[in-house]
Order: C-alpha cells, then structure tokens, then sequence
C-alpha cells in the first residue's frame, strides 16, 4: 500500500513535540525525508549537520501541539 507522505509528516511533527528542550529546540531522530520535507514548509530549521537537534519555529510548535492533541490526546476519564 503507498503511504501518504504529508501524513507522515504530520504524525512527525507532532511526535517531535515530544523531544522539545532547551526551548525551541527538538531531538531530530525521524526520518530524513520527513525533516527534510517540513524544513521546506518553514516548521523546523535545517536538519542537515552534526547537531542532534534542530529549532522548532513558532508555526511548526503550534501545529505540533494541534497534531498532537489530534493525533494522541485522551479524554480525561472519571
């Protein structure tokens, strides 16, 4: 079954939220080609180098948290 790329990116973005530290900045553990694709949008600085992070921009932190809630949220249950 092909996979839908811009799907993948969603679910990466939000799981990058995960790893946030020292500010802005997120463990960059994902696939390549995802990185790549959502430092092209603007979500996320240059993956390419030998720092094992990159910088979340402001964009790409909200609709983290957006996809996150989306994606992984829980209802609170009584």
């Amino acid at each position: 079954m092909p996979l839908d790329p811009d799907r993948i990116d969603e679910a990466v973005l939000a799981l990058l939220l995960l790893g946030l530290h020292d500010g802005d900045r997120v463990w960059k553990s994902f696939d390549w080609e995802a990185l790549n694709r959502l430092h092209a949008r603007g979500l996320i600085s240059n993956p390419v180098g030998k720092a094992q992070s990159v910088v979340i921009t402001a964009q790409g932190k909200e609709q983290a948290q957006a996809l996150r809630d989306a994606l992984f949220g829980a209802e609170r249950r009584p």
